[in-house]
């Protein structure tokens, strides 16, 4: 996929935060420690830093979502990650993404902190972020 159709799909699933532009994404993938994880309809962005990865992003078109389309990006992102040395992972997820947070922990990510206020909604109220990880 390219900087410009993800920043497409990035737009039509996310508004809380904003979605990230094309820019953003040509930056993040002109990074040596940033990898891409796509399909069809979605993809995985990571980063890697030492032992450590970083789920930056995970997004599946909203007409394709519970076709195991998620699952498919996260055994991905963790297949690459192990391949680039990372021995942990880690994300940041708004605490009221059920969906989210549900396929994280099928995944065996745990719960390592929480971030107060992290993310705004779109009415003005901060929502907290949780903090999950897992050995890789």
């Amino acid at each position: 996929m390219t900087p410009k159709q993800l920043a497409a799909l990035h737009a039509k699933c996310f508004t809380r935060p904003r979605p990230w532009s094309e820019q953003e994404f040509a930056d993040l993938l002109g990074s040596k420690t940033v990898f891409l994880c796509s399909s069809d309809h979605g993809f995985a962005l990571g980063r890697v830093a030492g032992p450590e990865v970083e789920l930056l992003t995970i997004t599946v078109d909203p007409e394709y979502r519970r076709l195991g389309i998620a699952k498919d990006l996260m055994g991905s992102f963790e297949m690459q990650a192990k391949a680039k040395g990372a021995q942990e992972a880690f994300l940041e997820v708004a605490e009221t993404n059920r969906s989210a947070i549900a396929l994280y922990r099928s995944f065996g990510f745990v719960d390592a902190g929480r971030r107060k206020d992290y993310y705004a909604s779109p009415f003005g109220a901060h929502i907290t972020a949780l903090v999950l990880s897992k050995a890789l």
